[in-house]
């Protein structure tokens, strides 16, 4: 069954610098908010932004919460 669950999830997008900046100006929140709202730090948000680093695992998942239902989806 554990099978069959995981081949039945949507695979989730990536998502580049512009994206994310874009999210975060559209949930009309900050840096240190969208990272306190994703459990990590400000200067991973500002890596993410600037294309040094992707995001990735737990992150990526609740950030495509955050663009699919919005912040009180994870709030």
């Amino acid at each position: 069954m554990r099978q069959y669950d995981a081949l039945c999830l949507e695979p989730i997008p990536a998502y580049d610098s512009e994206e994310i900046r874009t999210m975060r100006k559209k949930l009309k929140v900050s840096q240190a908010v969208l990272a306190a709202i994703l459990n990590t730090s400000v200067s991973t948000i500002r890596k993410w932004e600037q294309g040094d680093k992707k995001p990735s695992g737990p992150s990526l998942k609740l950030l495509n919460l955050l663009d699919r239902k919005g912040l009180e989806a994870v709030l």
